[in-house]
């Protein structure tokens, strides 16, 4: 037997993959469906994670920006003009909250007593908290898409490849031939099911813990400045 040389596995590759392109073209029924729910989902995937790496990208630029203005400034009112041409940033709205809470405070009549300072703190934290809040859930949209991608891609296509080789095993009954010639082609067919579906999880899988990881983060950046701004009111303010 003479010795495959490395032209007879490229051929041998092309082949393959054209026999595989072929496979899903070839497909009918149930696993047609899902190959095709399966790109959709895919294709989904993909959109998601561009425009989430888009938006998570311009809010961190954004917030950067944002905290070099706020403490290289010791006015507020200017801070608020700065975080007006900010609008991406999740912080700068998390001050503009807090800001505008501590404007009404200040706007109306007080008599300067310690339980109504008291009071205009617990407002302002409310306003933080809220607005906080707000943010991630906004943060987190389209997030549930990619979860539920990748948590569900690999059973769909796994669905796929059963009901394809169960309707293979009821062409063997029906013909009474079970040589590797007659189930090769249904099995291999309903096998693609199976690797399209890894091929949409495996990306919407790293994109969510990916995004994830990134929201959680600008969380975090939101909560610290919550309580820098609460101390910088309390002293200076109220």
């Amino acid at each position: 037997m003479s010795e495959l040389t490395w032209v007879d596995l490229v051929v041998a590759d092309a082949g393959a993959e054209l026999s595989a392109w072929a496979l899903f073209t070839e497909a009918r029924g149930v696993v047609l469906f899902v190959l095709l729910l399966l790109i959709a989902a895919s294709i989904g995937t993909w959109f998601v994670i561009g425009v989430k790496y888009k938006a998570l990208r311009t809010a961190e630029e954004q917030t950067r920006r944002f905290l070099e203005v706020f403490w290289a400034s010791k006015r507020f009112d200017v801070i608020d003009q700065e975080a007006e041409r900010l609008p991406l940033s999740p912080v700068s709205k998390v001050f503009r909250a807090g800001f505008a809470e501590l404007r009404k405070i200040k706007s109306q009549e007080s008599d300067g007593t310690l339980r109504q300072q008291l009071g205009g703190i617990e407002n302002i934290e409310r306003a933080l908290r809220k607005a906080t809040t707000t943010e991630i859930r906004q943060m987190e949209r389209m997030l549930p898409f990619l979860a539920t991608v990748g948590s569900t891609s690999p059973f769909i296509g796994l669905f796929g490849t059963v009901w394809g080789i169960m309707l293979a095993f009821m062409a063997i009954a029906r013909s009474g031939e079970a040589g590797i010639d007659v189930v090769s082609g249904p099995i291999a067919e309903a096998l693609i099911a199976t690797a399209i579906g890894l091929v949409a999880a495996i990306p919407a899988v790293m994109g969510y813990n990916f995004f994830n990881a990134r929201v959680r983060s600008i969380a975090v950046d939101m909560e610290g400045f919550s309580s820098d701004f609460l101390n910088l009111v309390k002293r200076h303010f109220l």
